[in-house]
C-alpha cells in the first residue's frame, strides 16, 4: 500500500466503484471484515456501501490515516480471478 495520504486517497480515487473487503481493528485482538463497494472520496475520508445482506447498517466510512496506520485493510475485488486481494 502506498505510503502517504495523498498516495492512498489517489488510488482509492482510481477505483471508486469497485468491490472491497475491509478488515478493521475492532479491539486488542479482534477484526472485523465488512464487504461492499468504495463509493465515494473526501478530503479526508472515503465511504463504503455495504453488503446489506451481511451488515446491519447501510455505509461505512474511514479516514485514510487510518489506511496508513494499517488500522483498515483494504483488499479489492479481482473479477478474473473471483477472489480479494
Amino acid at each position: 500500500m502506498p505510503r502517504s495520504l495523498m498516495e492512498i486517497k489517489e488510488e482509492l480515487d482510481n477505483r471508486l466503484g469497485k468491490k472491497v473487503l475491509l478488515t478493521a481493528q475492532a479491539g486488542r485482538k479482534r477484526k472485523t471484515e465488512r464487504k461492499g463497494v468504495l463509493r465515494e472520496t473526501y478530503h479526508s475520508v472515503f465511504v463504503v456501501d455495504l453488503d446489506q445482506e451481511e451488515n446491519a447498517f447501510e455505509r461505512v466510512s474511514y479516514s485514510y490515516a487510518d489506511v496508513l496506520t494499517s488500522s483498515v485493510e483494504i483488499s479489492f475485488y479481482n473479477e478474473e480471478t473471483s477472489q480479494y486481494a
